[in-house]
């Protein structure tokens, strides 16, 4: 049998975790002196409150060695083997404790680390057809392969309602945060080899502006892999939500519209209201 295993920062919600049989391990959320496990012991609106009364934005780490061990060290005495899918190792070394843990039990040859080169769903992307191959009987070596070809045609981005998050992470200048608030500017963060980095940039009420950003993808999204498309946000209005799940079935194009809440880690960085639509570009 072959094992999926990600990261927290997949923001696969506990419906599709327990569809698809994965394991999801946490990495941390540093609230001042206490620490936290993604998705185990904080909630994303737990960590705006502490961020807004410190005015900080919450340290996150990766995976812990003796976390990762218990993972792999499940493999011991079996005949399975794991594909383990982590955040984009710009981001996190996450993968590199994976690894080091597999070497470090002896198990490297039952093991996949799989770099995302991605964050939140832009993995879960990945790891869905990942866990629907190997319900298919497909070897890992075979699974493996076709990740690595769908990896670079994931198509992640985002769009931030408020600056003031990225900048007390030091990802945005006071005067552009502060410019951005006056003039309601919204930047989209697009996800590319494995780093993230500013877009085009909407301005007005984060409602209408997310609707734009949708349309503005609407070409890519008509050529997209039909089998899904993710709407993940930080904490949106119901409202817009429902917006862009209706604008996406509109195109009747995708077999699966999924929304999912994005966890503490992404949520740490990016602040309330966030929105963004991920999926696969065509061949």
């Amino acid at each position: 049998m072959i094992r999926i295993v990600a990261d927290s920062t997949c923001d696969l919600s506990a419906d599709l975790i327990q569809k698809y049989g994965i394991r999801i391990a946490p990495l941390h959320i540093v609230l001042g002196e206490k620490e936290y496990l993604d998705g185990a012991e904080i909630t994303p609106d737990e960590i705006y409150e502490w961020a807004d009364l410190h005015g900080e934005t919450p340290k996150t780490s990766a995976i812990g060695f003796e976390d990762a061990s218990e993972v792999i060290g499940q493999l011991s005495g079996t005949d399975d083997e794991m594909i383990i899918f982590t955040i984009s190792e710009k981001m996190s070394t996450t993968a590199n404790v994976f690894r080091m843990a597999a070497e470090e039990l002896r198990l490297d040859k039952k093991v996949t680390v799989i770099d995302s080169a991605n964050l939140s769903t832009g993995i879960s992307l990945m790891i869905i057809k990942a866990a629907v191959m190997a319900k298919e009987g497909k070897s890992r070596e075979e699974i493996c392969k076709e990740i690595e070809v769908l990896r670079g045609m994931v198509r992640s981005s985002f769009v931030v309602d408020t600056l003031v998050y990225l900048h007390r992470g030091g990802r945005c200048s006071s005067v552009a945060a502060l410019a951005g608030g006056v003039l309601k500017l919204h930047p989209k963060i697009v996800v590319a080899n494995g780093s993230m980095s500013a877009d085009k940039k909407y301005r007005g009420n984060i409602g209408k502006v997310i609707i734009d950003y949708v349309k503005d993808l609407e070409s890519e999204l008509t050529n997209a892999d039909k089998d899904r498309v993710f709407i993940t946000h930080s904490g949106c209005e119901q409202e817009i939500i429902d917006e862009v799940y209706t604008y996406l079935e509109n195109l009747h194009h995708f077999n699966e519209i999924l929304i999912t809440r994005a966890g503490g880690v992404i949520s740490s960085h990016c602040g309330p209201g966030t929105l963004g639509v991920l999926y696969i570009a065509g061949i």
